[in-house]
């Protein structure tokens, strides 16, 4: 498994494509494929079908999955798009960092 650097429920900002600039809540984090799914971004058409008996069916949007290494972690504090840093106590607890500002993500 590969390890990816955001975690479900972090705010990060695109990198590249279409919705470059764009913020968003990431729903979830698949580390198999190298991808994440951004609330409200990369949304793709899907055509559904009705499974039960009243269901309906059409063409939904839904999200769509990004690859990891278009997105950014954005910082709470200084609001900039930055890489993951960690930080080690004494105590022996790990903790994620903002490596432009030092703040605790």
């Amino acid at each position: 498994m590969k390890k990816v650097h955001v975690k479900t429920g972090d705010t990060v900002i695109i990198m590249s494509g279409r919705d470059r600039g764009e913020k968003g809540k990431v729903l979830a984090v698949s580390p198999k494929e190298g991808k994440v799914i951004v609330e409200g971004r990369n949304m793709v058409t899907k055509h559904v079908k009705p499974r039960k008996m009243g269901e309906q069916g059409g063409i939904i949007k839904a999200e769509g999955a990004i690859y990891a290494s278009k997105v950014q972690l954005l910082c709470p504090r200084c609001g900039k798009p930055t890489r993951v840093a960690h930080k080690v106590y004494e105590d022996g607890t790990k903790e994620r960092v903002c490596a432009k500002c030092g703040e605790a993500i």
